[in-house]
């Protein structure tokens, strides 16, 4: 005779609980359309039947995959790794799981191929894209889920974006280096053409004309936003004939490499050259010396992309974009101009 004990099924717990099972469905999958004494009922029949739920069947039963897929241009990139964290918390609160592709690697003729082989409905419920490197065409596919670009953003695409206010973040940036005395400042950029590049730019631009500063003032040049694009930086600082007394970044990865590469030379930083970065991922606070940077709420931004995302895939509306907004930092990194 077996003794082989079958699994508890959700007939069980609604029995126990003395609910139907449509209300026990309902207090797993959305808890605040229930009442809390049926909700209680449920979660203590399922402590003691030991019953878990069957997410593949599920699944199968409302057509869902029961992930959705992240788009990250660089994932070693540490600025992601709290937008995910915060996707993925909001998801993990709805039953769904976080899949994460890094677009960089997937290089040469293939790589088109290769993204868009994920942009189906039978390898995701939903599409959130931080890669604004990508072709708008690809989301054009008619079996392509619902889309929300985070951070970056695609022109041409028409799917809502929640971003950080860039233009507004390197304004203050430019209005707090002026304010301190500096009129000389070179601003090293991200990539030509990427979103983020363009709209911090702007603000740039919007600080100097605020300060009554020509455009001159500014000495513009290109990086990727990575370490080592500001590490070589320096470099080409150095050999400068009118060495600026102060540089924005557009991101803190090259600030800090950009700061590294001045110290080899011999600069001080602030006392020689002053740096603001963007964006405030963890080690900017640890950086010697710790970095005056722009602030954006990365937690708040991936939390938001994935409601709007949730949202959407259950039929509903939303604005087509959405600003955060940001706040300097002020570290140790910035301080009057010697001269």
């Amino acid at each position: 005779m077996s003794t082989t004990r079958k699994p508890p099924r959700i007939h069980d717990v609604a029995r126990l609980a003395g609910v139907s099972v449509a209300t026990v469905s309902r207090a797993m999958s959305n808890p605040s359309i229930v009442s809390e004494s049926a909700r209680r009922a449920v979660e203590q029949a399922i402590a003691e039947t030991g019953y878990t739920l069957n997410v593949a069947a599920r699944n199968l039963r409302q057509q869902q995959v029961g992930g959705v897929l992240a788009l990250v241009p660089k994932l070693a990139n540490p600025f992601f790794s709290v937008i995910l964290s915060g996707i993925a918390d909001v998801l993990r609160g709805n039953g769904l799981n976080l899949l994460v592709l890094d677009t960089s690697i997937q290089g040469g003729n293939g790589r088109r191929e290769a993204i868009g082989a994920y942009l189906n409905r039978s390898r995701s419920d939903g599409v959130i894209v931080l890669d604004g490197g990508l072709d708008a065409d690809l989301f054009r596919q008619p079996n392509c889920p619902p889309v929300v670009q985070a951070c970056e953003w695609i022109e041409g695409l028409e799917a809502p974006r929640v971003l950080a206010d860039n233009a507004e973040g390197a304004r203050l940036a430019i209005d707090h280096l002026i304010g301190v005395g500096h009129r000389r400042i070179l601003h090293l950029t991200g990539p030509e053409g990427n979103s983020l590049t363009c709209a911090r730019r702007q603000g740039v631009l919007a600080g100097l004309d605020e300060a009554g500063q020509p455009e001159a003032a500014t000495t513009r040049m290109s990086g990727d936003f990575s370490l080592r694009s500001g590490h070589a930086a320096a470099a080409r600082l150095l050999e400068m004939a009118d060495r600026p007394t102060a540089v924005f970044c557009d991101n803190d990865e090259m600030a800090i490499g950009l700061m590294n590469g001045l110290a080899q030379a011999g600069l001080r930083v602030p006392q020689d050259i002053s740096v603001v970065g963007f964006d405030n991922i963890e080690m900017s606070a640890y950086a010697l010396p710790p970095l005056t940077t722009i602030r954006q709420h990365r937690d708040r931004l991936g939390r938001r992309a994935a409601t709007i995302l949730l949202a959407r895939m259950h039929g509903e509306g939303s604005a087509d974009e959405e600003v955060l907004p940001v706040e300097l930092l002020l570290r140790a990194s910035t301080a009057a101009p010697a001269e």
